[in-house]
């Protein structure tokens, strides 16, 4: 029987949370210690544990038909391959960092400098965009280094919270790019393989919906319906019981997470009591 072939990182936060996101999509993984493939027990899928910097080249080439992988690594070395999902995790930004003491106004303080990087693809499109003429200097590691050695006036790396720049005595002056996982397929993926990613997609899709989504549940005052009702996004409308005082109901309905606090304030005011708020483990549209 065909199998989906994904990759996944061999170790580190995002191997953890592709794994996690598996999980959750109700696929088990017989997976034993240190292997390079692993079987999916439930699932027509064949997962591949990669260094995060090979995944793009096995995309190209077929080998996988489909990855999880940041966006930042396949806008480097993954041109013309298809993203079919933003996943909401591993969120980063690739930024140009320089030592706390350097001067720094604009982009044009780069020009005629030493940047040092482990993504010179990203870091040359984005000067040559500004105008910039800059040395690249490409290091594969920890690049934070370079400008304390005297290697480099500056660098282009992944940032996430900011505290390994912060170590090394530099500061974030240029965000180029966000990034964030991805499922990211091949261009060489079959028909009957794409079948069974469009399968995967579904479940990845409740998966996260129900991961962005918050299911809440109130009692309302009969006279306040209609501008509680109004407050209450919903997946259609809300859902409307009777209670046993015949001068209340309660209200079920589903708040985005990022509008919560907000719409539970406007609810509180609207005069909604007994506000209950639940997680969603997946929501299926």
């Amino acid at each position: 029987m065909k199998k989906l072939k994904i990759a996944v990182q061999k170790s580190g936060r995002l191997h953890d949370e592709s794994l996690a996101l598996l999980k959750d999509c109700g696929i088990s993984i017989d997976n034993g210690r240190d292997q390079l493939k692993a079987q999916a027990k439930n699932f027509s899928l064949e997962i591949y544990y990669l260094r995060n910097g090979d995944i793009p080249q096995y995309l190209k080439d077929g080998v996988v038909d489909c990855a999880i992988i940041g966006e930042n690594l396949l806008f480097e070395k993954g041109e013309n391959i298809a993203v079919v999902e933003k996943l909401g995790f591993s969120k980063c930004r690739v930024s140009l960092a320089v030592s706390k003491i350097f001067e720094y106004d604009s982009i044009k303080d780069l020009n005629g400098k030493r940047i040092a990087t482990s993504y010179p693809v990203t870091t040359q499109k984005y000067l040559d965009e500004r105008g910039i003429s800059a040395d690249l200097h490409i290091i594969n590691g920890s690049v934070e280094i370079a400008p304390n050695i005297g290697l480099a006036d500056a660098i282009c790396d992944i940032v996430s919270s900011g505290s390994t720049l912060f170590k090394n005595n530099l500061k974030e002056v240029e965000v180029m790019m966000q990034s964030e996982a991805v499922l990211a397929v091949s261009p060489r993926i079959s028909e009957e393989t794409a079948t069974i990613l469009n399968k995967l997609q579904f479940r990845i899709q409740s998966v996260l919906k129900g991961r962005a989504s918050r299911y809440v549940l109130l009692n309302a005052p009969n006279n306040k319906l209609d501008e509680i009702i109004s407050i209450l996004p919903g997946m259609k409308s809300p859902t409307i019981l009777p209670l046993a005082d015949d001068n209340w109901s309660s209200v079920h309905s589903v708040v985005n997470q990022d509008e919560f606090w907000e719409v539970i304030d406007q609810l509180k005011n609207a005069g909604a009591e007994g506000i209950l708020v639940c997680p969603i483990e997946k929501m299926v549209l």
